[in-house]
């Protein structure tokens, strides 16, 4: 078994050190901040200020490949996120009547609940976990290596043909209070935690970083449900939008949920969203925003506001073979990406499971970290893909203020037609829960014949904008 040092103490990392202790290896967490969540969730979650997480207080999705980790590897964990008010809702409940189950239909689940419910589920098993130690208030200031690891011929596939080079071995790493030694060192510090600098100050050549900007930018406020009233509407969920901006409902823990707006970053209106008055006049131009302010929630917070996202992929491996061994990234700081489809905490949480399967199979190899590196093209880069490929289209939309044809006319077929046809539905919640790639789901001849015939019912069938038109919503954020 392996001695595993983990750096960074969010969901990554949390959930990286607790399956490795579940798996037979000793753990240890670094984490800058000077304490864990707690249980005291509302004062955690509005009051506790993370600048290095800068996403805490935005919403979070977690689908059912997140849901089937937890259930599957930690089932103690999403009792625990139960116990503290997270709630479940199945994708295909949008029908009036359930259609009848299919195998695999128990994947299609969406765990509601707020990012600080999770980390506290995470870190409450975690402090009881033998074989794990949490150092909160010791930032990792840098990383013990030795010389050039041993060449291996490395795993063959995208990134990874050729003969494995010699690299620099990570061995351990340092803080104020010493040094630590390790048999693999895990960085969940995330896109902006630093170990890329600290690879590069122990003479490791650069991670490769593809980059790709989405032109977004996001405003969210939190409400509470009246006394009294369990759930919110069950319909509508979807997000919906027009040209230039849209608009979401996340429902989540104990009457919790967060409306969110999303427009250009080039938008001139942007900087008028961080009014109340104005936010909560321009959602309710939108249904979701609609029906669910229409309930009399109380607001929670004030308008939160972030932009600047980018979907982000990091590699530690180039044409030369790895470029550190004994240290891998989980989470952000391997691929980050923008909160659209609200992937980020399921691939987070496969990186750390295959961590934990894998940390005893000589994790200071130039192999393992080819490996690795192998499986995380195959099973998490496509993910990634799909995801730039999506924000692609959103953003060049709201830049350009520009209607759907061709090929996205198909698209919004397909969505609009599963909000009535169950097996479409299913098709479309088997992507969005990540158990099934779009390119073989949307493919599978049925349901593409029950989109043909929606559509031949509709000849002139053509998207349609949801929500106010430009007129209106200048309007609307000029506050009158």
């Amino acid at each position: 078994m392996a001695h595993v040092l983990v750096i960074g103490g969010g969901v990554g990392g949390l959930a990286t050190a607790l399956l490795a202790a579940r798996h037979g290896h000793t753990a240890e967490l670094f984490e800058r901040d000077t304490r864990a969540p707690g249980a005291a969730l509302d004062r955690d979650f509005f009051g506790w200020h993370r600048p290095g997480v800068p996403q805490a207080t935005q919403p979070h999705a977690l689908l059912g490949a997140a849901r089937t980790v937890l259930r599957d590897e930690l089932p103690d964990v999403h009792a625990e996120m139960l116990r503290l008010g997270a709630r479940e809702r199945h994708e295909l409940d949008w029908f009036e009547v359930r259609p009848p189950e299919r195998p695999g239909d128990e994947d299609l689940v969406m765990l509601q609940a707020r990012r600080i419910v999770l980390e506290s589920a995470l870190a409450t098993a975690l402090r009881a976990e033998p074989g794990a130690v949490m150092h909160y208030g010791e930032p990792v200031t840098g990383l013990t290596t030795t010389g050039p690891a041993t060449t291996e011929p490395a795993t063959t596939g995208p990134a990874t043909t050729g003969p494995g080079a010699a690299a620099v071995r990570v061995t351990g790493v340092t803080t104020q209070a010493g040094a630590y030694a390790a048999d693999l060192v895990v960085d969940a510090g995330g896109r902006r935690g630093g170990v890329e600098r600290l690879l590069a100050a122990a003479g490791c050549r650069p991670a490769l970083v593809e980059r790709h900007r989405t032109g977004l930018a996001y405003f969210c406020r939190w409400y509470r449900l009246p006394g009294g009233l369990e759930e919110g509407p069950r319909r509508p969920w979807a997000v919906t939008g027009g040209t230039f901006a849209g608009c979401a409902v996340f429902p989540a823990d104990n009457r919790v949920f967060a409306v969110t707006l999303f427009v250009h970053t080039r938008d001139t209106t942007r900087s008028a969203l961080r009014d109340p008055a104005v936010f909560e006049a321009a959602a309710r131009a939108f249904p979701p925003g609609a029906a669910w302010l229409d309930l009399g929630a109380e607001p929670l917070s004030g308008v939160l506001a972030t932009a600047s996202l980018d979907n982000r992929w990091s590699a530690l491996v180039d044409e030369q073979g790895p470029v550190a061994t004994g240290l891998v990234p989980v989470g952000d700081a391997i691929t980050h990406t923008n909160p659209t489809l609200g992937q980020g905490t399921s691939l987070a949480l496969w990186a750390a499971r295959r961590v934990a399967r894998t940390a005893h199979q000589d994790p200071g190899s130039a192999r393992f970290a080819a490996e690795y590196h192998a499986w995380a093209v195959r099973t998490l880069k496509p993910w990634f893909d799909f995801q730039v490929v999506a924000d692609a289209a959103i953003g060049e939309r709201f830049a350009t203020r520009a209607g759907r044809t061709g090929t996205a006319r198909e698209v919004a077929a397909l969505f609009e037609c599963a909000l009535e046809d169950p097996e479409v539905m299913r098709a479309r919640a088997r992507v969005r829960h990540l158990a099934e790639p779009p390119e073989r789901a949307y493919a599978d001849p049925e349901v593409r014949a029950r989109v043909a015939r929606w559509l031949a019912a509709r000849p002139h069938y053509a998207p349609h904008a949801v929500g106010p038109d430009r007129e209106e919503w200048e309007k609307l954020t000029a506050g009158s």
